[in-house]
């Protein structure tokens, strides 16, 4: 056991959700508390894939510990990603109750406060049972908690099979959203699907939480943003653009000279395409984009997920070497901060959005599922700051349309006027006297204060 476990007074359990982009940040808000809370040890716990590919380094207090991933033994893997999901659900919370008795033995300390991923309505019983403060982290947006925590209003107000149209004007600010907009399991779908399900525990559990930590700023939708405080005690806290809040001073990978590449292009003139981690277009929808891209003779950056000599189209990459660039990976943030990127090709991922802002690019979306169709759709009709595609998929035309909108028409500079107006908020709420910095330190008191803190919440 290490010095700083020996001398700790304080013990904080973190339960992370371990797929997609849900443990990283956890783990960075977990890090950015231990910095400023000395006195406290946290013990993390996500499967032992999650932990090893999560953990950088060492943390002098922070311990990973690895909690079963509910996969069958001998179990291999058929390329579908909802089914480990699925396993892994199946074995929460016993997993992780099992799992934090021994850190709790480890450590020699009980439980003062847990922090979950937002998704965990079981950290409401847990905390419960211990008697401690509950921090839950909502890594995705504001509109996109707001509709899940209201889901049971929402469907009472959409009557079933209506029309996808229907706009929500029966939520507040919501006029300018539709049906369709919202995320699968709220008014379509399978309701009993496990990530559908899962959600819908999740609005109905948070009002209990002594927290909850949000990765977005208090100026980018006032309007939910108050209503989300009205129904959770005025403890939803902003505490982002997490991508403001950097917590290592590691060296840019920029292993295949992005940025050098940029930097030989006019100012705003260049588009930047990225669809996530997860997911890749179509193939027909990728035919339709790179002959998008080859016709409007805009210089490109592609960040490609997959194959591009098998996936895109035979010569493309010959005949677009002078203008277009594609690359295995690139460091998104530098390349959208860069004068060079005139417009965001994106999928409309919450991170992605942030990104945009922060480097105060404006957008493209083609989303394809979870709260992507909502945050896409906020991005274009409330906030303004992106163009959609006609019909909601990747066409030549469509293609070519929104990328001289974007890049080539006064509507385009009013969305990066637009964009630029939250990229100021963005930075400033996290300034030494932001919106950001102040709901970090009242969650800090949280985490620091434990039980005080707790009762009065009750």
């Amino acid at each position: 056991m290490g010095e700083a476990y020996r001398n700790a007074s304080k013990h904080i359990a973190v339960m992370a959700f371990p797929f997609g982009t849900h443990a990283a940040p956890l783990l960075n808000l977990v890090r950015q508390l231990s910095d400023a809370c000395p006195d406290a040890l946290f013990s993390f716990l996500s499967t032992q894939q999650s932990n090893s590919s999560t953990f950088p380094t060492k943390l002098d207090k922070v311990k990973p510990f690895n909690v079963w991933d509910g996969l069958p033994e001998g179990y291999s893997f058929r390329g579908d990603p909802h089914e480990p999901v699925e396993y892994f659900l199946k074995a929460v919370p016993g997993n992780f109750t099992e799992v934090l008795e021994q850190a709790v033995a480890e450590t020699g300390k009980p439980v003062d406060c847990l922090i979950t991923d937002a998704f965990y309505a079981f950290g409401a019983d847990i905390a419960d049972e211990l008697n401690v403060p509950w921090v839950a982290l909502w890594t995705a947006g504001p509109r996109s908690l707001f509709v899940h925590a209201n889901t049971d209003f929402i469907r009472q107000n959409v009557p079933d099979n209506g029309p996808q149209d229907k706009p929500l004007d029966f939520l507040l600010d919501f006029s300018g959203l539709r049906v369709v907009d919202l995320p699968d399991g709220i008014t379509s779908g399978d309701f009993n699907a496990t990530i559908p399900a899962l959600l819908h525990k999740m609005g109905l559990a948070l009002p209990r939480a002594t927290a909850i930590a949000a990765n977005s700023y208090e100026d980018l939708d006032n309007t939910v943003v108050n209503m989300l405080k009205s129904g959770f005690n005025n403890m939803y806290l902003n505490i982002g653009p997490f991508n403001l809040v950097p917590l290592s001073n590691a060296a840019l990978d920029d292993s295949h000279s992005c940025l050098d590449w940029l930097s030989k292009r006019e100012q705003a003139s260049t588009v930047y395409i990225s669809f996530g981690r997860v997911i890749t277009p179509p193939p027909h929808e990728l035919q339709a984009l790179c002959e998008a891209l080859e016709e409007s003779e805009f210089p490109f950056i592609w960040s490609f997920r997959g194959n591009p000599d098998k996936q895109l189209p035979p010569g493309f990459q010959e005949r677009t070497s002078s203008k277009g660039k594609i690359v295995p990976w690139a460091p998104q943030q530098k390349i959208l901060e860069h004068p060079s990127v005139g417009v965001f090709v994106s999928h409309g991922g919450w991170n992605s959005v942030l990104e945009s802002i922060v480097g105060g690019v404006p957008m493209i979306l083609r989303p394809f599922f979870g709260d992507q169709g909502l945050n896409a759709r906020t991005v274009e009709a409330v906030w303004g700051f992106g163009v959609g595609l006609e019909g909601g998929t990747l066409t030549k035309e469509g293609a070519m349309k929104a990328l001289k909108v974007a890049l080539c028409s006064e509507e385009g500079k009013k969305m990066k006027d637009r964009i630029g107006v939250q990229r100021e908020l963005a930075y400033n709420a996290v300034k030494s006297d932001g919106s950001s910095v102040e709901n970090f330190r009242t969650l800090l008191k949280i985490v620091s204060n434990g039980l005080t803190l707790k009762h009065q919440a009750n």
